[in-house]
């Protein structure tokens, strides 16, 4: 099977945050799952986790809703845990995937423990609810529907393989 190359486009308060070659592993119409090595230079260290050279990222982003999930490994295969981004929808196109980051963000660990909402005063601080109050409304039930799938049991549900439209009739 051949695999796609696509640019994930990350942009916040309409500049490009950061940009970086990703594998794309599935399109279903909905939901662009790409996978991508740690993309910034050296580690980053959150204090609850630590991105760093080696990591791999395994992303799920949605034409249809407000958020990103990104499974996070260690370059041996070990789960680090999931890293949400509450954005608009993603965009595929042209050979990139474009997406605008809204702030917000949440830490489930990988055992399931630890679930932390991340980032909630840059977006207090953004602006956003001031001039684009529908987006902030939503940002903020993304939050909220990523938490509570987190707490009620994990996001493995959400992120299951979808089954082709037609299976199982």
């Amino acid at each position: 099977m051949s695999t796609t190359s696509v640019e994930v486009v990350l942009v916040k308060a309409g500049r490009t945050k950061i940009r970086y070659p990703a594998e794309l592993v599935g399109d279903d119409g909905t939901r662009v799952t790409v996978t991508a090595p740690w993309a910034a230079p050296g580690v980053r260290d959150f204090g609850f986790v630590r991105f760093e050279p080696g990591d791999v990222f395994t992303e799920h982003y949605w034409r249809d809703r407000w958020f990103a999930v990104k499974e996070v490994r260690t370059g041996e295969g070990t789960l680090k845990g999931w890293y949400c981004d509450i954005t608009r929808p993603a965009v595929l196109g042209d050979g990139e995937l474009l997406v605008e980051d809204l702030d917000l963000d949440l830490w489930v660990s990988a055992d399931g423990s630890s679930v932390l909402r991340l980032d909630e005063d840059e977006f207090e601080e953004s602006g956003l609810a001031a001039h684009d109050p529908d987006a902030a409304d939503a940002a903020r039930r993304a939050l909220d529907e990523l938490e509570g799938l987190a707490l009620a049991g994990g996001l493995t549900g959400l992120l299951a393989p979808s089954r082709p439209s037609g299976a199982g009739r």
